[in-house]
C-alpha cells in the first residue's frame, strides 16, 4: 500500500493530465469537439508545473514543447483534417512532458488514430467510399495546395465522412505511452 501511495504521489502531476484527458476523450467522443475550458487550462497547468519543478528553464521547455506540439497537428487542423481542440490537447500534453516525450506520444496517437480509423471502417463496412475519400483527399492535398480552399473542401465533404474524435485515441496513446514510460 505504502508503494501505491508513494507512487501516486511522485506521479501526481500525471494523474492529473491523465484524468483530464479522460475528460476530453468522453467529450471528444459525444461532440466532436475538445472545448477551450479544458485545453487552455490544461497548458497554462503545464506551463506552471514545469515553472515550480524546473524553474525557468523548466518553463523555457514546456513553452517550447507546447508550440512543438501545435506544430504537430497544425498543419492538419489547417486544411480541415482535424479541430483545433485536438491541436490543442496535444500542446497541453506537451506542457507537462517537454518534447522528448511529445514525439512518442505523437507517434502513438497517429499509430492508435490509425487503427481506431481500421476499425470504425471495418464496422460501416462500407471499405469502397473510404477509399475513394482517401484518394479524393490526397489529390487534393496534392493539387489544390491552397490551405484556406482545402478548409472550404473539407467543410463541405464533412458530413458525409465518417469522423473519429481524434481526442480519443491521444488519450489512449498518452496515457499508454505515460505506463510505458513510467510517468504514472
Amino acid at each position: 500500500m505504502d508503494v501505491l501511495v508513494s507512487h501516486l504521489t511522485e506521479n501526481w502531476a500525471m494523474w492529473v493530465v491523465s484524468a483530464t484527458l479522460v475528460v476530453a476523450a468522453v467529450i471528444d467522443g459525444l461532440y466532436l469537439k475538445v472545448p477551450n475550458n479544458i485545453t487552455y487550462p490544461l497548458i497554462l497547468t503545464g506551463w506552471v508545473y514545469s515553472l515550480a519543478t524546473g524553474g525557468l528553464v523548466g518553463l523555457g521547455w514546456s513553452l517550447a514543447a507546447t508550440f512543438f506540439g501545435l506544430a504537430l497537428l497544425f498543419g492538419l487542423h489547417l486544411i480541415g483534417g482535424m479541430g483545433a481542440g485536438d491541436v490543442k490537447l496535444l500542446a497541453g500534453i506537451a506542457a507537462f512532458v517537454h518534447i522528448e516525450h511529445t514525439w512518442w506520444i505523437f507517434v502513438a496517437t497517429t499509430i492508435v488514430g490509425g487503427l481506431m480509423a481500421l476499425v470504425q471502417i471495418a464496422m460501416s463496412g462500407d471499405w469502397i467510399k473510404h477509399w475513394t475519400q482517401a484518394q479524393a483527399m490526397l489529390q487534393e492535398i496534392a493539387t489544390v495546395r491552397n490551405a484556406d480552399k482545402l478548409y472550404e473542401i473539407s467543410q463541405e465533404r464533412k458530413p458525409r465522412m465518417l469522423l473519429l474524435p481524434y481526442g480519443i485515441p491521444m488519450t489512449v496513446a498518452a496515457i499508454g505511452y505515460f505506463a510505458f514510460a513510467g510517468l504514472i
